[in-house]
């Protein structure tokens, strides 16, 4: 289980390390893939095999189905974890969450999310703020 937030920087080659405590259990490889609100998903091989075969099993004939699952699968990639915990970022990515130098690598259960630092805090401004609505919203679904 991935929880908390940990904060690192962007290096020069786009690499950004996974934190210490986790890198035995995302093994040698992970997928990277665009997340929701501009962040990036990463999942172990694992989890990552059990969101695609839910994704692959989305009726083809619903609009809303294959735009989420071209986000998610298109925008996927394998990446390595090297000797020293980090993965490679490639440019469509850290486009697509704005990261800039400094990035938070959050831990949310069965992924971990990057995030680029500003936006970071802004996004957790906002949730810490609706908290109280969004666990109402939630006590309605039995949460």
């Amino acid at each position: 289980m991935f929880l908390g937030e940990y904060q690192y920087n962007l290096d020069a080659k786009k690499r950004v390390a996974i934190p210490a405590k986790f890198r035995s259990d995302v093994g040698k490889k992970v997928v990277v893939t665009r997340g929701l609100d501009s962040c990036l998903f990463v999942f172990t091989q694992n989890e990552w095999k059990k969101l695609a075969d839910k994704l692959g099993a989305l009726p083809l004939g619903q609009k809303d189905a294959r735009g989420f699952s071209r986000l998610m699968l298109a925008g996927a990639m394998e990446a390595a974890v090297d000797r020293l915990g980090r993965i490679l970022i490639p440019d469509y990515l850290k486009e697509y969450a704005s990261l800039k130098k400094q990035v938070v690598v959050a831990g949310v259960y069965n992924r971990l999310e990057i995030w680029d630092f500003k936006n970071w805090n802004i996004y957790k401004q906002k949730s810490e703020r609706d908290a109280g609505n969004m666990a109402e919203r939630l006590g309605e679904l039995g949460v």
